[in-house]
């Protein structure tokens, strides 16, 4: 079974809301956040630092996101911002752009009211790995009946660490419609700590983690309402897709678009006047401050034939930072 926010999610179509970088459960040794996101009360859209609430907004038509995942830290600590970036999203886009929320806490029924009234969908709980195995008769089972009861969706989703039939548990009894596990990866935030826990990477791979996969699908694997999602499909097919979709959205006439999500255009320091003077549509370049940007392949053409004499092929991200990924000078 996948959920309608996996849904979603597989199309590349989820904006990712952080909402806040601080969190209670400071001694996971595998929380995956970087530097700049941990412990700052900074917000971002996909990669967009948060400035005002057009930021937002922007960022989710920028992709045309079908839904938005609320993540951090722990967003049910800042439950006042995380409802009203609820509230301005459904108010934006209405009650078909599905909202999840990821939280490492219980938080009680009051928060689970709270977070329904302002448009929240469903709420994936992700109990601190000690507890696993030990959760029957909790605050932990409680609160999935109670945000259930609100009107959320409760749901687990858990890094891939080992196999917990408790989890498996808990479907079987309703108290939880699904169970997303995340192949375990290590990233920059957590490379060092799962070092000293005695983890590795996977042979010719950039983020599994060596050895839990296989006894995790062989005990969980086969429930109808657990997802496993893989480090290779959140890279090759979520990641990719919503480039993709930003990509087609903010495009130029010009820019092409690649098999990645990237965006490929040409780049020359020549003033724009020659352009004017070679008789080069309008649609195929725009002028900046101290350069031009161009079709790539019309660049190629032109230096090729004398016509210009310097340039370079860029390709970059869609995002709001349009991170470079490669230039190829022209000569």
């Amino acid at each position: 079974m996948i959920s309608k926010g996996c849904e979603q999610c597989a199309k590349g179509g989820k904006m990712v809301l952080f909402v806040y970088g601080y969190c209670d459960q400071r001694d996971c040794f595998y929380c995956p956040l970087g530097e700049n996101r941990k412990n700052v009360t900074d917000v971002y859209a996909n990669e967009r630092l948060v400035e005002d609430d057009e930021d937002v907004l922007t960022e989710a038509h920028r992709m045309d996101a079908l839904g938005t995942s609320i993540t951090g830290g722990e967003p049910q600590e800042a439950l006042e911002r995380t409802c009203h970036y609820l509230e301005l999203l459904k108010d934006e886009f209405g009650e078909d752009h599905h909202t999840h929320l990821y939280t490492g806490i219980p938080g009680g029924r009051e928060n689970m009211r709270r977070l329904s009234e302002a448009g929240l969908d469903e709420i994936r709980f992700h109990p601190p790995l000690e507890l696993w195995g030990e959760m029957h008769g909790t605050e932990w089972e409680e609160i999935l009946y109670i945000a259930r009861e609100e009107g959320l969706t409760p749901a687990f989703e858990i890094p891939g660490i080992r196999p917990e039939p408790e989890f498996l548990e808990f479907l079987d009894e309703g108290a939880a419609d699904f169970c997303n596990v995340n192949e375990f990866e290590m990233s920059d935030g957590n490379y060092r700590r799962m070092q000293e826990e005695g983890f590795e990477l996977k042979e010719d791979h950039m983020s599994a983690v060596d050895g839990t996969r296989d006894e995790i699908l062989e005990t969980m694997g086969d429930h109808e309402r657990v997802y496993f999602c893989t480090s290779v499909f959140k890279d090759a097919a979520q990641h990719r897709r919503r480039l993709k979709r930003m990509a087609r959205n903010i495009r130029r006439e010009f820019d092409d678009v690649t098999d990645d999500g990237t965006l490929v255009y040409g780049k020359t320091q020549t003033e724009p006047e020659r352009f004017e003077a070679l008789g080069v549509p309008e649609e195929f370049y725009t002028t900046k401050t101290n350069h031009v940007e161009v079709a790539w392949w019309l660049l190629e053409e032109m230096i090729e034939e004398g016509d210009l004499e310097d340039g370079e092929i860029v390709e970059q991200y869609p995002t709001y930072d349009g991170q470079v990924v490669e230039r190829t000078p022209l000569a």
